[in-house]
């Protein structure tokens, strides 16, 4: 039985997007969650973290609200670049990079306040700034923790469904990944397509979890 491939390599587009783009993002938000958060620290990492808690829906709604060409996103991003985001591609993205924050901040944030405050403490000692105190001393002594973030923003965007059904649809080649593709065959009561797709991405976030509990175990052996 043929399946089509190309709801995968759109997932595997979405997720490697979503996933440079949080890394590149996630330093300087860690940097200022970290050193500058203060008391206003506990309600920004509440908002870090609500997609964790949110309905899908709920965000998904929201940033449709937003990324309409009524809205204010959608606005300045037709009038800027003439690029409309829902129901294309690039709005997929945006979303996804929304959807799956707290997967990439949380356990670095987590691990960077874990760290014994003598790394810092010693850093700012010999003149360090404390971008160059991230940077150099506190973000390779918790490698792990990036590389967890890392991993497990990608296997949770390749399987976002609600998010990214509200703001793309379901349009073939351009918005319809594997997770709608599967929704799309039990609408129309493909049942063993929409198994192969299920089989496939079960897998996958299987192959994912297990990399992850392996490379911490492996970790905490050698610190042992």
């Amino acid at each position: 039985m043929a399946i089509d491939l190309q709801p995968f390599l759109l997932s595997l587009e979405l997720a490697l997007y979503t996933t440079l783009l949080l890394i590149a993002l996630s330093i300087p938000l860690v940097y200022f969650l970290h050193f500058h958060g203060g008391k206003a620290a506990p309600v920004l990492k509440a908002i870090v973290s609500l997609p964790l808690v949110l309905p899908p829906t709920v965000l998904g709604y929201y940033l449709l609200v937003c990324f309409r060409p009524e809205g204010w996103v959608g606005q300045i991003s037709e009038q800027l670049f003439g690029l409309r985001l829902v129901f294309s591609f690039p709005g997929l993205v945006i979303a996804s990079v929304v959807f799956s924050l707290p997967f990439m901040i949380n356990p670095i944030l987590s691990a960077l306040e874990s760290l014994p405050a003598a790394y810092q403490d010693a850093a700012y000692t010999l003149g360090k700034s404390r971008w160059n105190t991230l940077w150099h001393v506190l973000l390779p002594n918790i490698k792990p923790s990036v590389v967890v973030g890392i991993v497990m923003t990608f296997a949770h965007t390749i399987g976002e469904f609600g998010v990214i059904l509200m703001i793309g649809g379901n349009i073939p080649e351009k918005t319809r990944v594997a997770s709608i593709a599967i929704y799309n065959e039990v609408e129309m009561l493909n049942y063993d397509y929409a198994n192969t797709y299920a089989i496939v991405l079960l897998v996958f976030s299987f192959i994912a979890l297990l990399l992850v509990y392996a490379y911490q175990n492996h970790r905490s052996r050698q610190i042992i």
